[in-house]
């Protein structure tokens, strides 16, 4: 069995599991496993590592899980697509490769619940900073030694600029860095792209520790339980390929497959809501309700102008144009290929109820939806735009003892009429922005929704009909000590078992109101302190921006 035997598995190799394998590693005493279930992330794999390419791995199944919501109800039930990453670096990925460590108050609001007081935004802050290395800004809010390589957009397209004009006429303000001291406001974002390369937690963190002879990393690696011995964790269970099952045994079990895959594994495993598994016929190890509740992400729609002068980037999406595009890319790291084109955007507050921005604009300056489609030949331009912290709630839960049957994704978007409320002001805070003078020499008029789309009951039906979600499912074993909590804050342990720890989104007790991919890594830098019992990094006490007057 010695050769089975590992101090930590490490359930995952995507965005959380990656950094974990690095920092766990570095002690050469500690012998480190890591099982993915899907492929390798190829260097010469184009799809994933050049970053205009971002749309192809989505709906792959050499990539991607392609989950759906089960029928939601206030979206004339449909079923909403997610697609997370099934590759090394997770949805790191395949992901948009924009970079938000989220609003300061959003840790503040999670250092709120019991047991959480050591993850506010003082204590997050140098772990944000430990694992940054941000070309764009040398101040004292940024990490400049850190794995995770930031460039800041060039934004450097005309449309961008007076994009951000327009939002100065709309009443907000500029910001130097939605990442520093002043999140609210507009101006060019971080992105994970180095040299014109997407750059994932697995290129970060995982690949420059693959040589250490301590770190093992399997691939195509499906696992299907937990292994236990009472209330200890002492296993895993997986299987390659046809191969027959494998178990591995491990001092510590570590779970970061995402907020979809950790519960789904945790109640496969006997651990969640007793009467739910036994009505499946689950052995329950232990009683924690909280699994698989507390589903959050953010919901988008795509607010697109045709572009009057020849200026966006419609020209790149010519398929006779895609080998001269990729030749660039491939020899000089270069052109339309090199960017992930969300090169700025900015953050509002909707209104004069909450603390901090409620909204998210990411402008593209090119009318296009993740799949490909576009809806005019010509030129155009596009913000996506959602509440960023609504209040609607889901769940994920097992309908089958089968480990490959997806689990059942309730998300209730729109469920609420905070939700619905803050919608209709995003789409209507968003044309007046789109509609102001600095944009009137490019704008040709709104494509989608479009002009007969009006009233707040035509925007909600709209809404519920085209709107995609983001990607950011999270929450789902959240950390604290109250009710519904599942993992302990202090130690990433579940709670009444040993051996068992937790970390990636799914332990976030509230979404952040940016993109989670920052958030994530920070929650693995972190929990990589606690789990090896290290002094945490002492807490950074920086001002950060909070309104003075609540008028938006």
């Amino acid at each position: 069995m010695s050769g089975n035997q590992y101090d930590f598995v490490i359930v995952g190799g995507g965005s959380a599991g990656s950094a974990l394998a690095n920092r766990l590693s570095a002690d050469p005493a500690n012998k480190v496993l890591v099982l993915e279930a899907g492929r390798s992330d190829y260097p010469w794999d184009v799809f994933i590592h050049m970053p205009a390419a971002l749309t192809f791995p989505i709906g792959s199944k050499f990539y991607d899980w392609g989950y759906r919501s089960e029928p939601e109800p206030h979206m004339h039930r449909r079923r909403v697509y997610h697609a997370r990453g099934k590759v090394l670096g997770g949805s790191s990925s395949i992901n948009g490769m924009i970079f938000q460590r989220g609003n300061p108050m959003d840790y503040e609001r999670w250092a709120g619940d019991p047991g959480m007081s050591n993850w506010d935004y003082a204590h997050c802050l140098p772990y944000f900073q430990r694992m940054e290395d941000c070309l764009a800004d040398d101040g004292e809010y940024r990490g400049h030694d850190g794995p995770l390589e930031l460039e800041r957009g060039p934004a450097t397209n005309p449309l961008f600029q007076s994009f951000f004009a327009a939002a100065e006429q709309a009443g907000h303000p500029r910001t130097d860095d939605v990442n520093g001291y002043r999140q609210e406001g507009f101006a060019p974002f971080d992105r994970n792209v180095r040299r014109g390369r997407r750059l994932s937690a697995a290129g970060a963190y995982l690949r420059p520790a693959m040589n250490r002879p301590n770190l093992t990393v399997r691939t195509r690696a499906f696992v299907s339980q937990v292994l236990f011995d009472g209330t200890r964790a002492i296993g895993v269970e997986y299987q390659q390929g046809r191969r027959a099952p494998t178990e591995v045994y491990g001092k510590e079990i570590i779970l970061c497959g995402g907020a979809i895959n950790t519960p789904q594994l945790l109640q496969l495993s006997g651990v969640g809501n007793a009467r739910e598994l036994e009505a499946l016929g689950v052995d329950v190890v232990a009683d924690l309700p909280g699994v698989g509740e507390n589903l959050q992400d953010h919901l988008e729609v795509y607010i697109q102008y045709a572009c009057r002068k020849p200026v966006s980037m419609a020209p790149s999406l010519k398929k006779w144009k895609r080998p001269f595009i990729g030749a660039q890319w491939l020899f000089l790291r270069s052109g339309p290929a090199a960017t992930n084109h969300f090169e700025g955007g900015g953050f509002v507050r909707s209104n004069d109820e909450v603390e901090y921005p409620n909204l998210m604009f990411h402008f593209l300056p090119v009318a296009i939806r993740y799949d490909g489609s576009a809806p005019t030949e010509g030129h155009g331009y596009q913000v996506h735009i959602g509440p960023m912290y609504a209040d609607t709630r889901g769940s994920v839960k097992i309908t089958s003892t089968d480990p490959r049957t997806h689990p059942a994704l309730r998300f209730n978007y729109l469920s609420t009429e905070r939700d619905r409320r803050e919608w209709v002001e995003a789409v209507r805070e968003a044309r007046r922005i789109l509609n102001q003078p600095a944009l009137d020499e490019f704008n040709g008029g709104e494509l989608s929704p479009g002009p007969d789309v009006e009233t707040d009951q035509q925007i909600l039906d709209w809404v519920a009909r085209d709107a995609e979600t983001a990607l950011h499912p999270s929450c789902t074993a959240k950390m604290g000590t109250g009710e519904h909590s599942v993992v302990d804050p202090e130690t990433m342990r579940v709670h009444g078992l040993q051996g068992l720890r937790v970390t990636d989104a799914s332990v976030m007790p509230y979404i952040p109101n940016g993109n989670i991919y920052a958030p994530v890594m920070m929650t693995a830098e972190k929990s990589a302190d606690l789990i090896l019992g290290n002094t945490p990094l002492a807490p950074v006490h920086l001002p950060f921006f909070r309104h003075s007057e609540t008028a938006t």
